[in-house]
């Protein structure tokens, strides 16, 4: 539910963000960002009571008003919910952040459906049911900005992780595409492409003991929300974060799918596989 919301929030001067998954990993890192330049926050995550210890510490240091939502987005229903909560508040936003997402790990043939089928949700239908909504708002406003967090990791297929790396491609082609739709109404949308980065994702997913996390150096989450920010604010079409993950989408291009997924099989498998 929505917490703590004061007459001042409601401003139409003020300027609002709405950060899914902003509690914490690359969401958080980008929440710090937008309070430093005076956007009042909406953060959406599952906990209430994790959204609001940030909650304290975002309100302490910059003076910003945070409002927190405490949804599953795995959930069906959930997206509108979380939608309808804002508008109710009579809130217009200015940014959208579509950054929740999560993973799991292990061969297709193993791994859990009924969590898989919630990945799907999480990654790919909160995405789109929270961009459609917010959207035609910017639409009929005239303005309005939304990024979307996708990854390097759909750019190319992932054994081992087959799952989060198709649900990643959708979202970079999908972003790409709304953002061609959109040129000449105001708004902007921006795909984030991260490579593998020092978050909670892997402990969610279950891969500490993948070659990935035991063998690699994992990206500085406020590092990729400075990428993600600055191109958002700039209008860019796409950003990927750090070099390597620059040589690596680009080298993936030049060579056959099957290689790149052999290759992708040899960084993802376990750390003990010979």
């Amino acid at each position: 539910m929505v917490k703590n919301l004061n007459p001042s929030f409601m401003s139409t001067e003020v300027k609002y963000a709405l950060i899914t998954g902003g509690s914490a990993g690359i969401g958080y890192e980008l929440a710090k960002l937008f309070v430093a330049d005076r956007y009042n926050l909406i953060l959406v995550s599952r906990t209430q009571d994790h959204l609001q210890s940030v909650k304290q510490e975002l309100e302490q240091q910059f003076g910003i008003e945070v409002l927190t939502i405490a949804k599953d987005l795995a959930l069906k229903e959930s997206p509108l919910e979380v939608y309808n909560e804002v508008k109710a508040k009579g809130i217009n936003l200015d940014i959208l952040v579509n950054d929740a997402g999560q993973g799991v790990y292990g061969e297709f043939k193993d791994t859990d459906l009924d969590r898989e089928l919630e990945i799907l949700q999480l990654n790919i239908g909160a995405y789109v049911v929270l961009t459609k909504l917010f959207l035609n708002d910017m639409v009929a406003n005239a303005r309005g900005k939304i990024l979307n967090v996708g990854s390097v990791a759909g750019e190319m297929p992932g054994p081992w992780q087959a799952v989060y790396h198709g649900t990643k491609a959708f979202v970079n082609s999908w972003s790409e595409a709304i953002r061609t739709e959109l040129k000449d109404k105001g708004v902007t949308v921006t795909v984030l492409l991260p490579g593998a980065t020092d978050t909670d994702f892997f402990n969610k997913a279950d891969m500490q003991d993948s070659k990935i996390v035991q063998e690699t150096e994992l990206a500085d989450p406020a590092t990729v929300a400075k990428d993600g920010y600055k191109a958002l604010l700039s209008g860019d079409d796409k950003v990927i974060s750090g070099f390597k993950n620059k040589v690596q989408v680009a080298v993936s291009n030049l060579i056959p799918d099957s290689k790149v997924a052999e290759n992708m099989e040899k960084q993802q498998g376990p750390a003990d596989e010979k």
